[in-house]
């Protein structure tokens, strides 16, 4: 049984999730100018490192191996599919960054921030009973 604290799906949108896990920018305000800074660190340092070092794999081109397949072979399909289009985004949103001559940390912390959004949609997919288990 998974904890109710460490549910994904406790949050009400993705935006509350990304900024749980300090990976919202953070922003200096004064009267009409906005200025947006580096992500807030806040939150939940091992997700966030994890997430970030999962975005770096991001850089390789969107496919489905083999493997992947075998893995993914249980899941339903909605799941599946929201996989597949977050992996096509990730990846071109990667190429684009990088095109633009962005450092790779920040490329990856947008790409990890894009992550977890996709995340909390594939929890949000899922049957409540089917996240309970295991």
């Amino acid at each position: 049984m998974v904890p109710e604290g460490s549910r994904l799906t406790r949050f009400d949108n993705p935006r509350q999730l990304m900024s749980y896990l300090g990976l919202t920018p953070s922003e200096y305000t004064s009267g009409d100018r906005r200025r947006l800074g580096g992500i807030t660190k806040a939150g939940n340092s091992h997700a966030r490192r994890v997430l970030i070092e999962a975005a770096k794999a991001y850089r390789h081109r969107a496919k489905v191996s083999e493997q992947i397949q075998a893995r993914q072979q249980h899941l339903p399909t909605p799941i599946r599919d929201i996989a597949w289009r977050a992996q096509v985004r990730l990846c071109g949103r990667y190429r684009k960054l990088r095109a633009r001559g962005k450092h790779p940390n920040t490329i990856a912390a947008a790409v990890a921030r894009e992550l977890a959004a996709f995340m909390w949609a594939i929890a949000r997919t899922q049957p409540a009973s089917a996240s309970q288990t295991g």
